[in-house]
């Protein structure tokens, strides 16, 4: 399949991205696609029968720190530094819209 893959195909397939190539690019591009489908065509031909699944070749475990509380800051402190402070939260100027 990969071998009957022709320059005039590759101008097909461009056409309809909207491509525009040169000549040179045409040859190489054809050479490459050549290339890649050939190399699917191989991975294609492989015996996989009894081969599970996988979406990583590694058995990887996801790895976290366990989520302990603690004490923490006191808000008011906080709060009390912040440059505008409304209702327990700080405030901060509008980005969207207009401004109050």
């Amino acid at each position: 399949m990969a071998a009957d893959l022709t320059r005039d195909d590759v101008a097909k397939v461009a056409k309809l991205a909207r491509l525009t190539l040169s000549e040179e690019e045409l040859d190489l591009f054809t050479e490459q696609l050549r290339q890649i489908l050939t190399h699917a065509e191989d991975i294609a031909a492989l015996d996989l029968e009894g081969v599970v699944a996988t979406a990583h070749p590694y058995g990887l475990v996801n790895v976290v720190r366990r989520d302990d509380v603690r004490a923490s800051v006191n808000r008011e402190e906080v709060l009390a530094s912040a440059p505008d402070a409304r209702e327990g939260r700080f405030a901060v100027p509008r980005i969207m819209g207009e401004a109050p």
